[in-house]
């Protein structure tokens, strides 16, 4: 098989020929159809995240092996192990890609994707950067039903994603009670899941209003430049007096400092992006205005259920998703780390 790999952290991806494993017990290995390119992708490849003030986490390569990366996966099953039901050569999954190791308390309450010894596809382990995945067990498949190829892979971590952080950020009972942070591709594909899910349309947040211009004509009920005078004051008039939920897939100190100080009292505001930085937050405000501030890092295999089941009902509208041939992957990590993407990609394999 051949798989494009991560061989030392910051430098170009190189392709390689691997052998192609094959599916013992309750394994799937799937011949890959498409890999959407994730901004978790960069810092992966990078091998850090940044915290702030020249503070680093390292995301070191596992085991200091070569990776192959890419985590949204969508593929045709090509060869099942002895122990799979329900599964049959030729059929077209999602791989839900936030593998646990089965047996601990997190596992077990429907918690994988916070396993402390996970083995993420594409993260720890051989993903869809690769033309063929294995992956260890059938309930990790999920049709897609009619999802354009090159959008479905996207379901397993930017739908899910934003699928999770929505439903920590609610309840919601009407329109501009959610406000969403970035009109990127994943704050994109937020909104439309926040319209088929919940029945509203949000306003976004972004500073480039060509992007802004995209969720408007998406069903955002406002956009904002938060750049530009007068902003704050804005949204305090759309959300009468402050936010009662807010969804920052940015996760910049810019976006949250702009944001949280907007938010109502017994508002809940939710990071999602890594673009990283530190904020100070008074600790008496919390008490006294009862804000909740949180993480959110994925979702859960139920959540992934729900979401799918939205998307197989054809109640999520597809986003457009460029596709690029794999081999343009360096391209693609480079133009993502840059900004420079405007929307969803996907690699494609011959």
């Amino acid at each position: 098989m051949k798989a494009y790999q991560v061989v030392a952290n910051g430098e170009p991806l190189e392709e390689r020929e691997l052998d192609t494993p094959q599916p013992t017990g309750s394994e799937v290995l799937l011949k890959t159809v498409s890999c959407g390119v994730c901004h978790s992708d960069v810092h992966i490849h990078d091998g850090y995240f940044d915290l702030g003030g020249g503070v680093q986490l390292p995301s070191p390569l596992p085991g200091g092996e070569p990776l192959t990366m890419g985590h949204e996966i969508f593929g045709e099953v090509i060869a099942i192990g002895e122990e799979v039901e329900g599964i049959n050569v030729g059929q077209k999954y999602v791989a839900y890609p936030w593998m646990g190791c089965g047996d601990c308390d997190l596992c077990n309450d429907d918690m994988t994707h916070y396993c402390p010894n996970n083995s993420n596809l594409g993260i720890h382990v051989g993903g869809g950067y690769g033309d063929h995945v294995l992956v260890p067990h059938s309930k990790y498949l999920f049709d897609a039903a009619d999802t354009p190829e090159s959008l479905a892979g996207s379901y397993a971590c930017r739908g899910l994603t934003a699928y999770s952080a929505l439903k920590k950020a609610g309840p919601y009972t009407k329109d501009n009670s959610l406000v969403i942070v970035s009109a990127g591709g994943l704050g994109l594909l937020a909104l439309k899941i926040a319209k088929a899910a919940y029945g509203i349309s949000p306003i976004v947040i972004d500073i480039d209003d060509e992007k802004l211009g995209m969720a408007s004509q998406l069903g955002a009920s406002a956009t904002i430049n938060s750049t530009e005078e007068g902003a704050a004051e804005r949204l305090l008039e759309l959300t009468e007096g402050g936010a009662r939920s807010i969804v920052d897939f940015v996760g910049a100190e810019a976006s949250v400092n702009f944001g949280y100080n907007l938010l109502a009292r017994g508002g809940t505001y939710v990071i999602v992006g890594l673009f990283g930085g530190q904020i100070s937050v008074p600790l008496p405000m919390q008490a006294l205005f009862e804000k909740k501030l949180m993480g959110s890092y994925v979702g859960s295999l139920g959540d992934m259920q729900e979401l799918m089941e939205l998307v197989v009902a054809g109640k999520i509208e597809p986003v457009d998703v460029e596709t690029r041939d794999v081999s343009e992957v360096n391209r693609t990590l480079e133009e993502m780390k840059e900004g420079k993407l405007l929307g969803m990609v996907a690699l494609t394999h011959d």
